[in-house]
């Protein structure tokens, strides 16, 4: 069986369990239905696709090719995640933390690549987000623990390249030995849902926060 396959049977046996009269059965139903029409109809889109590039064989790289298809494909689509696991790296991080960056890179630019040829790449923004840095001392195992702070990069044509934010000082930590933040990401959140997609920070955020001339 497929992955996708498995996927949508798994989905539909987690709806079936509840059944009327159970509460909420109906909305339940109506909810797996949706979501297995969507999942045949994202793989008609993304069998039915034609790239401009080759792009790698990762499921980052799958994941964005979807998007490229939706995009160029005249969809709808506003906003969408795709998630690359991997970076809780608490061994051995130098080599797998490389390569968990190439697959990132190469993923990007052939995305990027692909939506140059197809007249989209100008009005596409990537972002990157994380929910937890890194600590700053190396543990016994040659890699890094949880700790504060992370890098987050926003890409795309419409972006002006820079370094925002001070770059990280590995000799001012703070009492518990990580790193501080230079730049608030409810920030960036903010310059992205401004400058962007022009949507009020202030009410999605619940504050006001400094923006960045990222555009």
């Amino acid at each position: 069986m497929s992955l996708t396959k498995a996927r949508e049977a798994a989905l539909r046996q987690l709806y079936q369990a509840y059944q009327p009269p159970a509460p909420y059965a109906a909305l339940l139903q109506a909810t797996a239905e949706s979501a297995a029409l969507a999942s045949v109809q994202m793989q008609q889109v993304l069998t039915s696709y034609q790239p401009s590039v080759s792009y790698p064989s990762t499921s980052l790289a799958d994941g964005l090719k979807l998007f490229a298809a939706l995009i160029t494909g005249g969809y709808g689509l506003r906003i969408g995640y795709i998630i690359l696991g991997g970076f809780d790296t608490h061994a051995l991080q130098a080599d797998h933390h490389a390569q968990l960056l190439k697959t990132l890179g190469d993923a990007v630019a052939a995305f990027y690549a692909d939506l140059q040829a197809k007249g989209h790449a100008q009005n596409t923004l990537v972002m990157t987000w994380s929910e937890f840095g890194r600590r700053v001392k190396e543990n016994a195992s040659h890699g890094t623990d949880h700790g504060t702070a992370a890098p987050l990069f926003v890409v795309g044509p419409g972006v002006k390249s820079g370094i925002y934010g001070e770059p990280p000082d590995l000799q001012n930590l703070d009492e518990n030995g990580n790193l501080k933040f230079a730049v608030d990401f409810r920030s960036v959140y903010a310059t992205v849902l401004a400058g962007w997609l022009e949507a009020d920070p202030q009410a999605v955020l619940g504050q006001s926060f400094p923006q960045l001339p990222l555009f």
